[in-house]
């Protein structure tokens, strides 16, 4: 396994549409492997395919806290079939350092995925882990969770960046 390098806003690969995996390899499985001891090194609770410069459709993510054993999932392909209810939390990423604010997002969701075994799943998620995959869900379709704040909030963040006062 191998610790990837994660991009950074602006990349231009986070902002693009991730491709439709329509086979599952050895390459996939790497990547998936690879993508897991990246996220777990940053440390984080979730990447996504393009972060690591691959436009792929291809998500892990452990949202397990300190009073739940690691969970890891890797989902190929995810797409959320049904949300509800709203939740909103302070939202970070591995691929905009040193930012983070509150986020809206639906409180639960059911996503349709395709395992590494290549079996069809569906997982109906809640709170926490209805979040997290949500946000990496989004990086599939080139939105970043500043693409989700206020219009206030994003200019604050691009001022931050532009003058390098980030952190």
């Amino acid at each position: 396994m191998s610790i990837l390098d994660i991009d950074v806003y602006p990349a231009p690969v986070l902002k693009q549409l991730a491709a439709r995996i329509d086979r599952i390899d050895d390459t996939i499985r790497q990547l998936a492997d690879d993508m897991l001891e990246t996220m777990y090194k940053a440390p984080g609770v979730g990447l996504a395919a393009p972060q690591v410069g691959q436009s792929i459709a291809l998500i892990v993510a452990d949202p397990a806290t300190n009073e739940t054993p690691p969970a890891p999932m890797i989902l190929i392909n995810p797409e959320i079939i049904s949300a509800s209810g709203e939740a909103s939390i302070v939202e970070g990423c591995l691929s905009v350092p040193d930012y983070s604010a509150e986020v809206p997002r639906h409180q639960k969701i059911v996503v349709k995925a395709i395992t590494l075994d290549e079996e069809e799943i569906e997982l109906t998620l809640e709170d926490f882990p209805a979040i997290v995959i949500q946000h990496e869900i989004d990086h599939l379709h080139g939105k970043l969770f500043i693409d989700r704040i206020s219009r206030l909030k994003r200019n604050i963040f691009e001022r931050k960046l532009k003058k390098g006062t980030l952190a």
